[in-house]
């Protein structure tokens, strides 16, 4: 299993903290006489690393690459397909469909389609619950748009209750590819796509995509 870049930093501190704090419980509880305790402090150590482990997991994915299909940029569930006004690049009706990534799916952000970054602007805010349809326009965010020339499509990556970071690695002018890695987004987190009006949407509520893999829309 592959470590991403943004987990080979925070793993080994996360694994240090648990030890500290299981060495410190195992003193406590041999000292308060209920040392039975300490058989569950290894074990419960061990589970909390696992998971960590797991967020930061970046499984190889090859990408069949369609200039007339929009990828799914991560994993997820979708909660939201509706026409809507999009007030801050579009500035006019646009699809959007929402993804929510809970801490046990993959966080890597792909590009949904290829082209140029036309448009790559964070937005600090709020920390509600991504699945708060107010998270959509008041939460921490990075807002990208590709154009391959002939469309737009925009993307946002937005902070959940649990997230702290959204990092992206993509800016004004880049060329990228469809399907390459463009960010992460640490513990549960949203991306809300636009997409123009007339796209044919190959998904449906509730359900569970796959970054990189689901064809959410076709041109």
């Amino acid at each position: 299993m592959r470590i991403h870049r943004e987990g080979k930093f925070l793993i080994p501190i996360s694994i240090f903290i648990l030890a500290v704090l299981c060495t410190g419980f195992w003193l406590l509880f041999d000292f308060a006489g209920i040392s039975w305790m300490n058989f569950a402090t290894i074990p419960t150590a061990v589970i909390f690393a696992g998971l960590i482990v797991n967020f930061f997991r970046n499984p190889h994915i090859p990408i069949e690459k369609n200039a007339d299909h929009v990828i799914c940029p991560c994993d997820g569930k979708v909660v939201v397909i509706e026409e809507m006004e999009e007030p801050v690049y579009f500035k006019g009706k646009r699809i959007q469909i929402s993804i929510f990534m809970s801490p046990l799916n993959v966080h890597v952000n792909r590009n949904p389609i290829g082209g140029k970054v036309v448009f790559q602007k964070y937005f600090p805010g709020k920390y509600l619950m991504a699945f708060n349809p107010k998270s959509s326009t008041e939460n921490e965010m990075n807002y990208v748009v590709i154009s391959d020339e002939k469309r737009e499509v925009g993307f946002k990556q937005i902070a959940g209750f649990l997230a702290r970071r959204i990092v992206w690695y993509v800016k004004q002018g880049d060329v990228v590819d469809q399907g390459a890695e463009m960010g992460f987004i640490k513990f549960g987190s949203r991306i809300d796509i636009f997409l123009p009006i007339g796209t044919k949407i190959n998904v449906n509520l509730e359900e569970v995509v796959w970054g990189g893999k689901t064809v959410v829309a076709e041109f």
